[in-house]
C-alpha cells in the first residue's frame, strides 16, 4: 500500500510527513518507525493489513473509563513505533521488529475482514475496534480504511495512541475517531528528547483532539523519570478541561529499563491526591 503525506525529494529520497519525525527516506530504507519504506522513489506503508495483535478487550483496558464503560472492544496491533520509550511495555511489536528490520510473519487483515470482525463480535458485547499495542498513527493509512468502514456499520473507534502526529492527517482522521487514549510521557524537554520526540507535539495533539471527540491521557509513573512532572501535566490538562479523565498508570521493569524496581504504591497515591487538586477525574492503574 503506498503511503499518503510525503513529498519526493531528489535523487529518489522521499520526505515522510506523516509526523514530526520528517524522516528524509533513502531508497530501500524505512523512516525511524520501521513501517515506512521508500522503494523506487515511491513510499510505501509496509504494516498496512499486519495485526500481530487481537483480543476483545475490556473498555477499561485502554485505558479509558469514561467512555462506554463496561463495554467491551475489539483491540487491534501492529509493528514498530515512532518514538523509542526505553520503559516500552510492548517492546516485543514495537521495538524489536525495528531493531531488526524484519517485518512479523502473520496473516494480513483487509480494512473488511477487520469490520467483519468487530460485526460478528457485537453479540459478545464489542462497540467497535480499537487501534493499540503498538504505535497505532505509523500505520495511517490502515486505521483510516478501517475506522470508515467500522464506522459504516455502525460501530466506534479508539485510538490509542503516543499522540506524534502531524496536524493535517491528523484533521482528517479525527472525523472518524470517537475515542482517545494519549500518551504524555512527562512534562520536560529532556524526556521527550530521550524517546526521540517533542512534548510540544503530543500536546498540540491533546489540544486538537479534545476539541473533536473524547479524549482521556494516560502517564506511565517511572521513579526518577517524570514523577516531579505530574502536577505540572495535571496543571496544563486542567487548561483544556478539568475533567479530562487522567490516568497515572504504575512502572514494572520491561525493556531496557528490566533493572529498575517498580513504581511504589505509595508514591502512586500521592500522586493520585495531587493530580486531584487540578483535575476531577484522576485513576490509578497497574496497581
Amino acid at each position: 500500500m503506498q503511503a499518503k503525506y510525503c513529498t519526493k525529494l531528489t535523487n529518489n529520497t522521499i520526505k515522510c510527513e506523516l509526523c514530526p519525525h520528517y524522516c528524509h527516506i533513502q531508497e530501500n530504507q524505512t523512516g525511524k518507525c520501521g513501517v515506512r519504506t521508500n522503494r523506487a522513489g515511491e513510499l510505501y506503508a509496509d504494516s498496512y493489513g499486519c495485526v500481530t495483535s487481537i483480543a476483545l478487550d475490556p473498555i477499561e483496558k485502554k485505558p479509558l473509563y469514561m467512555f462506554h464503560p463496561g463495554k467491551k472492544i475489539v483491540s487491534i496491533g501492529s509493528y514498530g513505533c515512532n518514538f523509542k520509550c526505553p520503559f516500552c511495555q510492548n517492546y516485543g511489536i514495537s521495538m524489536e521488529y525495528i531493531v531488526n528490520r524484519t517485518v512479523p510473519l502473520t496473516p494480513r487483515m483487509t480494512p473488511e475482514l477487520v469490520a467483519e470482525v468487530a460485526t460478528l463480535a457485537v453479540q459478545d458485547g464489542n462497540i467497535g475496534v480499537a487501534y493499540t499495542y503498538n504505535e497505532p498513527l505509523i500505520g495511517y493509512e490502515f486505521v483510516k480504511d478501517c475506522s470508515q468502514l467500522i464506522h459504516e456499520a455502525g460501530l466506534l473507534n479508539v485510538l490509542v495512541t503516543n499522540g506524534y502526529i502531524n496536524a493535517e492527517p491528523l484533521a482528517e482522521l479525527l472525523p472518524l475517531i470517537d475515542a482517545l487514549n494519549i500518551d504524555i510521557k512527562g512534562h520536560n524537554k529532556r524526556t521527550y528528547k530521550m524517546l526521540d520526540g517533542t512534548l510540544d507535539a503530543v500536546k498540540s495533539t491533546i489540544e486538537t483532539a479534545s476539541k473533536a471527540c473524547h479524549v482521556e491521557v494516560t502517564t506511565l509513573v517511572i521513579p526518577n523519570e517524570n514523577i516531579d512532572d505530574i502536577e505540572e501535566i495535571s496543571k496544563w490538562l486542567a487548561t483544556i478541561n478539568p475533567e479530562i479523565p487522567y490516568h497515572l498508570s504504575r512502572f514494572f521493569p520491561r525493556y531496557k529499563y528490566a533493572d529498575k524496581a517498580p513504581t511504589p504504591p505509595d508514591t502512586m497515591h500521592k500522586l493520585h491526591d495531587i493530580a486531584k487538586r487540578h483535575l476531577k477525574n484522576v485513576f490509578l492503574g497497574n496497581m
